[in-house]
């Protein structure tokens, strides 16, 4: 059955030794993460895109989730991978999903991992009333749409559920206290043009590591959801190199099995 590109459904690819989990941002789905999915199967890895709990269904789904259970989807999917008996596994995260692989990378066997435009700062700063407001106004509407190029392969929400919207934050400020506690070879990855995350962010996390081994690029054309922009096969090709280099070489020990 040929699934649509906006298919909210998680996806998952055969392959080689090496498994790479890829975890979409908040009020998104795979289908976020699925053209870097197929770039990544073609040469030959596993792959396993999940969906996170209260994501691709509807935001009164959503507002019955906390980051708790995001998190919770996230181990299901690691342990999704090491069932498949991949040697090697690596974790990509856009945005949120960049939050929730640095804590997957501190508390579970990883070689590598990979934060694309994961949230330290975000840019409205209407966020940081959210626990004032959300009483009062429960869900924020959608504003506008993104670029075709982008928009076509979304599966969105058309408001958001401020009540997960606090709970983003704290996740944020979770993964930001343990930072230092990540010590797998990092990628992180910053859209010099992202509406939603201050790109300083990268810089932060790229700081506050304790990764031997790390790497920070900027991509100056793209936005927030980069796995779909203009740049998208640059960056496909990045993470690429990133993981076929650690798992690749033998002074790097496999660290998942």
């Amino acid at each position: 059955m040929k699934i649509k590109r906006r298919s909210p459904d998680p996806f998952f690819y055969s392959g080689g030794e090496t498994g790479i989990l890829l975890i979409h941002g908040f009020t998104g789905t795979p289908s976020e993460m699925r053209p870097m999915g197929n770039y990544l199967k073609r040469r030959g890895y596993t792959v396993y895109a999940p969906l996170l709990a209260g994501h691709g269904t509807s935001p009164e789904d959503m507002e019955c989730t906390s980051w708790n259970d995001w998190w919770n989807s996230v181990l299901e999917g690691y342990e999704r991978l090491q069932q498949e008996g991949v040697r090697r596994m690596f974790a990509v995260g856009l945005s949120m999903g960049g939050s929730l692989v640095l804590n997957l990378a501190r508390t579970r066997p990883l070689d590598g991992v990979a934060a694309l435009c994961a949230p330290i700062r975000l840019q409205d700063r209407r966020v940081y009333l959210v626990d004032v407001v959300r009483h009062v106004w429960p869900y924020l509407k959608r504003n506008g749409t993104k670029p075709t190029h982008i928009e076509e392969h979304l599966v969105p929400y058309d408001r958001t559920p401020l009540k997960c919207v606090s709970s983003l934050r704290k996740l944020v400020r979770h993964v930001r206290r343990h930072l230092s506690e990540v010590k797998v070879p990092a990628l992180i990855v910053q859209a010099e043009r992202d509406e939603t995350v201050v790109p300083k962010s990268a810089s932060y996390i790229y700081e506050a590591i304790s990764s031997k081994d790390k790497t920070i690029r900027w991509y100056a054309n793209s936005s927030h959801i980069i796995t779909l922009d203009k740049e998208r096969e640059r960056l496909f090709a990045e993470v690429e190199r990133f993981v076929s280099r650690i798992a690749g070489n033998p002074d790097f020990p496999s660290a998942s099995r």
